[in-house]
């Protein structure tokens, strides 16, 4: 076993959901709780065959539960006990789904436009018009400063490996 990592402790029903009953309220305002199933397997045998036997087979149910630091615990469901424990669990998750955050997906959608915004702003070129000297010296020298600042941009994007095309304006 790594050092650092907590030892996965097996408990029973009982203790597993007391167990995630405080593992919810600790994470409530602010923490995570990963939960895993996992059908266990039996290999006993090393046969190859597949026979009739083989497809009878009930196999126990693993449930493990952890914070990523400090709490992991987990608990072997017997095919008899399923739908009880399920139901149990069921009811268990449910209730402390009130405490999850919902998605601002106003705050989503705009960030997609913006993203939409720059990626078309990075297709365009800037036009660079303007004497060389007078009057338009200084707004060519921000242009010519904004075709950089763009060009530089469109290398990082295409370095991220998007691509974009180019449109004359």
């Amino acid at each position: 076993m790594a050092k650092g990592k907590p030892h996965m402790e097996l408990v029973d029903h009982e203790a597993f959901l007391s167990k995630l009953t405080t593992l919810f309220e600790s994470a409530k305002d602010k923490g995570s709780v990963w939960m895993t199933h996992k059908r266990l397997t039996y290999e006993d045998e090393g046969d190859t065959d597949v026979d009739a036997k083989a497809s009878d087979k009930e196999y126990s149910c693993l449930v493990r539960v952890t914070d990523g630091k400090s709490t992991n615990f987990s608990t072997r469901v017997k095919p008899g006990e399923l739908e009880k424990f399920h139901g149990a669990y069921g009811a268990l998750v449910k209730a402390s789904m009130t405490t999850m955050r919902k998605r601002d997906k106003k705050k989503e959608k705009q960030r997609a436009e913006q993203a939409a915004l720059r990626k078309k702003k990075l297709e365009e070129t800037v036009p660079m018009a303007g004497s060389k000297r007078g009057n338009g010296h200084r707004k060519r020298q921000r242009r010519i400063k904004a075709v950089a600042k763009q060009e530089e941009a469109r290398n990082r994007v295409k370095s991220e490996g998007v691509d974009i095309k180019v449109t004359p304006a």
